[in-house]
């Protein structure tokens, strides 16, 4: 809508230009915001502010020549008044909004969808957990996140692809791996010392029974460097193969799961390290090779091979940025947990030294969940076993709560997960009040079938007979739709879909108490079914953006 309006005010400004009113030149940026006080109307635009210095007049005088054309632009603009120092705020027309209500409905599934990505190629990599054991619920509010910006960014018109990065290299599978191989030898008979720095959780014990029940004890006279590429590799896969089980259930997918091993194997790990040395961007120190990273972004140098020979994270991850860009992706936006912020300016420094602006790069820091019971905090460590899963969340709240509780914030600040609020059938539970206004809305479409009023979406319903103010506060809040979206895409903050459509439904849930939509008065049950069937589909593609379902039922 904000479109509209810029376009209407552009038109203004030219005709002030043309009558020598004004200069504008340069012409300005056209700035329009929704006030705050909606008695103050539907837009504002603070243009006459802007201009003053460059046009040498009074922010209100210039308003006023403003003002003056825009009244003449169009019939949609009902009126126009100047606020304050030379704020212009607009009132438009019903007729303005019906058509565009015409048009969100029309528009079905596709409602709310943008073309601000303009097709950019954009990877978002997320979650990303270690092969090592199963997902906590920290990774479950990672994995919600980044699912859920995936979707926004594809409605907003991005060329997007999710890719899980799986580190499956160094010492931390050797560890996996001779922590199965000792629960093995344990379930076998053998009194094994178990080492306080190896995996020491209960799903350990569980893949080294599946060994047992698939190689009985064949691994039992083969010696520790035989037997662990075997133990390594199959506690990879299972645990791996969890970890997707735990994501589809979550309803969480990725266009492609990408092994570091794979960066090893076709020698782009060295190549990168190479390519760095020929820059003179390495050197050696200590019997270690250094990345200078401290003369770009990074607050210090950082060590990429250790004097062991050893290669770090960090350099598989420098070889795995440079193939994410030989790819093609123009941004790349990884999804990590708030202990690696100091992440962000060694990734930076690194993308400089090759040569790449450090802007195609952005990190989303997920901040740490607490989860609450009665106000209490639930313990999550491994020995109690409460709770410390994903799964553990979901099988007692359900995906949809999980979900909605994940991205209710801002994905960089804390969040207290209350698990007896989320399973509240009560409107104090933000998902429940939710779903119940979309099943509520298709209950009044039943009761409508039910009393003989014939419905048809593609019909041309007169839609006059809506002139209440609080119709039309849920028709601009509908139509805002597709700019939350815009907004949420831009700033990759997924949480301004919960708030948009927490605020949407509490307009409906109190818009119900006081109308009637299913009456005798034909003309206005077809309008007021029309105002909710757009309600019901923005409701409907919202949650979708947050990979929740709308019931029909509850």
């Amino acid at each position: 809508m904000k479109i509209a309006i810029k376009h209407f005010i552009h038109g203004a400004l030219e005709s002030a230009r043309d009558a020598g009113e004004l200069e504008l030149s340069p012409f300005p940026e056209i700035l329009v915001e929704k006030p705050k006080d909606e008695k103050m109307g539907d837009f504002s635009t603070n243009i006459a502010m802007t201009l003053a210095k460059s046009e040498r007049k009074n922010p209100r005088a210039i308003a006023e020549i403003i003002t003056r054309y825009l009244s003449n632009v169009s019939d949609d603009l009902s009126e126009v008044e100047i606020a304050g120092p030379g704020f212009i705020n607009v009132r438009m027309s019903q007729d303005f909004f019906l058509q565009r209500l015409r048009n969100a409905v029309s528009q079905g599934n596709n409602f709310g969808q943008t073309d601000v990505g303009k097709g950019i190629k954009i990877m978002i990599e997320f979650v990303s957990a270690n092969p090592t054991g199963p997902l906590h619920v920290g990774h479950g509010r990672g994995a919600a996140v980044g699912d859920a910006l995936a979707r926004i960014l594809r409605k907003a018109g991005y060329d997007l692809s999710t890719e899980y990065y799986v580190n499956d290299v160094g010492n931390q599978m050797n560890f996996l791996g001779r922590s199965t191989w000792l629960r093995y030898k344990e379930l076998l008979g053998e009194n094994i010392e178990f080492p306080d720095d190896h995996y020491r959780g209960d799903y350990i014990k569980t893949i080294a029974k599946e060994v047992v029940d698939l190689k009985g004890d064949e691994f039992l006279s083969q010696s520790e460097q035989d037997c662990l590429p075997y133990f390594r590799k199959f506690s990879k896969d299972t645990i791996l193969g969890g970890i997707k089980n735990d994501l589809a259930d979550f309803g969480v997918t990725f266009d492609n799961w990408f092994s570091e091993e794979s960066l090893y194997e076709d020698n782009s790990v060295e190549k990168a390290i190479e390519w760095l040395r020929e820059q003179g961007h390495i050197y050696e120190k200590d019997g270690a090779v250094w990345l200078k990273s401290s003369a770009f972004s990074d607050d210090k140098d950082r060590v990429i091979v250790k004097k062991t020979g050893e290669k770090t994270y960090f350099c598989s991850d420098i070889a795995y940025h440079q193939n994410k860009i030989n790819r093609g992706f123009k941004k790349l936006v990884n999804l990590m947990g708030a202990d690696h912020h100091g992440y962000v300016p060694r990734m930076e420094a690194v993308l400089e030294a090759m040569g790449y602006d450090k802007k195609i790069f952005k990190i989303l820091l997920v901040q740490f969940v607490s989860l609450l019971r009665a106000g209490e905090k639930v313990s999550m460590s491994t020995r109690s076993g409460e709770f410390e899963t994903l799964t553990d969340v979901v099988n007692e709240v359900g995906v949809d709560a999980a979900r909605y509780y994940f991205l209710m914030r801002s994905s960089d600040t804390h969040l207290d997960f209350d698990l007896e609020l989320a399973k509240k059938e009560a409107p104090e539970n933000p998902v429940f009040y939710i779903q119940y206004a979309h099943a509520r809305i298709c209950s009044i479409f039943r009761t409508a079938e039910e009393e003989g009023v014939v419905w048809n979406r593609s019909a041309e319903i007169d839609l006059s007979p809506l002139v209440d103010e609080e119709e039309y506060a849920i028709i601009r809040a509908i139509l805002a739709f597709p700019e939350v979206v815009e907004k949420s895409a831009l700033a990759m903050e997924v949480h301004r879909i919960s708030h948009f459509l927490l605020d949407l439904v509490s307009r409906f849930h109190g818009y119900y108490s006081r109308h009637r939509v299913v009456s005798e008065d034909k003309s206005l049950t077809l309008a007021r079914l029309y105002l909710l069937d757009a309600l019901r589909i923005t409701i409907r593609n919202g949650f979708e953006l947050m990979g929740i379902s709308a019931p029909e039922k509850m």
